[in-house]
C-alpha cells in the first residue's frame, strides 16, 4: 500500500507541475469549449485537462516500472493513450459519433484480445457457470465497456463532478484491489487519484486558471475504469477471496456506477420514446435538474457523489450482514433506479406544481452557493497563482 501512496503522490506532483504548462498551451493554441445552448458556462473555457490527467498518471505508471519493478501490459498503456488521443482530436477538430463508437470498440477489443481480460465471470450471480462461453462474454465485454465509456463522458457536465467521480471510483477500486493483493491495479488506481486532484482543484475554485476534463479526460478515465470493472470481474483475477465469501463482484461494480450508468440509460430511453437519437445532446441529465433547481455546480456535484457512494456504503452493509449475492444485485438495481429515474420524475413532478418541497429545493440550492466565502475566495486567490496572460 506504502507503493501506491506514493504513485498517488507522484502524479499528483507531476499533474500539479504541467497544469500551468498545458493551460498556456491550451490558450496559445486557442482551444476552447466555448457556450452553447446546451453548455452551463458563460465563457470559453480550456480544455486540454484530460492530458495534465494523462501525463500524471503515465508518470506514475513508468516510475512503478522502473523503480518498484511493477510488471504491466503495454496494450494497456496504448489503450488509454489512443483513448485520450481521439478525445482531444474530437475536442479540437470535433469527430462523428460513429468514428468515436468504433475506436472504443476497437480498444476493447484490444483489451480482450492482447491483454486477456474481459467481463467473463458471473462470479456467483443466478447460479451462472464461471466459466462462460467466448461467444457470450466477447460481445458482452465490449457493451460494457463502450457503456462505461461514455457514461463517464456524459456526465461531464458542471465543475467537479466527472473528475470528482472518477477520483472516488478509483479510490473504492484501489482498496479493493489493496484487499486482494493486487498491488499492480492498486497503485494504477491510486496514481489516478493523485494525477486528478489537481485538475479538481483548479476545475473547482480557479477562475483564470479553471480547465475543463474534455473528452481526452472523460474517455480516458472512462477506458481506466472499465479496466478496473474488467480486472474484478474476470475470472482469472485475484478476488476468488471475496466471491467465495459471498461477496457480490457484479452489484459491487454496478453500485460503484449507479448514477453514471442508471441516469444515462434513462436519458437515453427517453430520448428514443420522443423518436430521436439517443445520442442527441439535451439538458435532461441529472445534473442538469440540480442546476435548474438553483444548485451551484459544488453544490450539485456533492449531492450526485453522495448519493452515488452511498449506494456503494449499502451494498457494503447488505454483503457484510449476509444478503445473497442475488439479493445485493437485486437491491443495488432498486437503489439506482430510485436515485435516478425515482428522483428525476419525482422533483420534475414537484417543479411543474411548484409545491413546497420544490420551494424548498430552491432554498436549498440557493445556499449552496459559496462563491464568496472567505475559504472560498482563499482558494480561488491560490489556484489562479498560476493564472497566465492570453
Amino acid at each position: 500500500m506504502l507503493t501506491a501512496v506514493i504513485l498517488a503522490i507522484i502524479a499528483f506532483v507531476v499533474s500539479l507541475g504541467v497544469y500551468p504548462v498545458i493551460l498556456r498551451l491550451a490558450f496559445r493554441r486557442n482551444i476552447m469549449d466555448t457556450p452553447n445552448a446546451r453548455k452551463l458556462q458563460s465563457r470559453p473555457i480550456p480544455v486540454m485537462g484530460g492530458l495534465v490527467v494523462f501525463i500524471g498518471w503515465l508518470t506514475a505508471m513508468l516510475v512503478a516500472y522502473f523503480c518498484f519493478g511493477y510488471y504491466f501490459v503495454p496494450w494497456r498503456i496504448l489503450a488509454v493513450s489512443v483513448m485520450v488521443a481521439v478525445g482531444m482530436a474530437d475536442d479540437i477538430k470535433g469527430l462523428s459519433a460513429l468514428f468515436r463508437l468504433v475506436v472504443e470498440v476497437g480498444v476493447i477489443c484490444m483489451l480482450i484480445f492482447l491483454v486477456g481480460t474481459a467481463f467473463d465471470c458471473f462470479h456467483g450471480l443466478w447460479g451462472l457457470p464461471n466459466n462462460l462461453p467466448r461467444g457470450f462474454y466477447i460481445p458482452f465485454t465490449i457493451f460494457a465497456g463502450v457503456g462505461i465509456i461514455n457514461a463517464v463522458n456524459l456526465i461531464d457536465g458542471v465543475d467537479g463532478y466527472c473528475s470528482g467521480y472518477c477520483a472516488l471510483a478509483s479510490l473504492v477500486f484501489a482498496i479493493f484491489f489493496f484487499k486482494s493483493d493486487d498491488n499492480l491495479f492498486a497503485g494504477w488506481a491510486m496514481a489516478c487519484v493523485g494525477a486528478l486532484v489537481p485538475f479538481i482543484l483548479h476545475n473547482i475554485f480557479g477562475r483564470e486558471s479553471k480547465m475543463y476534463l474534455g473528452d481526452g479526460g472523460t474517455l480516458m478515465m472512462g477506458t481506466v475504469l472499465a479496466m478496473f470493472v474488467f480486472r474484478v470481474l474476470c475470472r482469472n483475477a485475484s478476488n476468488h477471496v471475496y466471491a467465495e465469501s459471498g461477496c457480490g463482484l457484479i452489484p459491487f461494480t454496478l453500485a460503484i456506477f449507479a448514477i453514471p450508468v442508471f441516469d444515462t440509460l434513462r436519458v437515453m430511453i427517453t430520448r428514443i420514446c420522443h423518436r430521436r437519437s439517443p445520442f442527441s445532446p439535451d439538458k435532461t441529465h441529472l445534473h442538469h435538474l440540480f442546476i435548474e433547481m438553483g444548485f451551484s455546480h459544488v453544490g450539485t456535484t456533492v449531492c450526485l457523489l453522495a448519493a452515488n457512494f452511498a449506494v456503494v456504503l449499502v451494498w457494503w452493509l447488505s454483503y457484510r450482514l449476509g444478503l445473497s449475492i442475488d439479493g445485493q444485485f437485486y437491491l443495488v438495481v432498486v437503489l439506482s433506479l430510485l436515485e435516478t429515474v425515482g428522483f428525476f420524475t419525482w422533483m420534475k413532478s414537484h417543479q411543474r406544481r411548484h409545491t413546497s418541497l420544490y420551494q424548498s429545493m430552491l432554498k436549498i440550492g440557493e445556499a449552496s452557493h459559496m462563491e464568496r466565502e472567505g475559504v472560498w475566495k482563499f482558494m480561488r486567490r491560490l489556484m489562479d497563482g498560476h493564472r497566465i496572460k492570453k
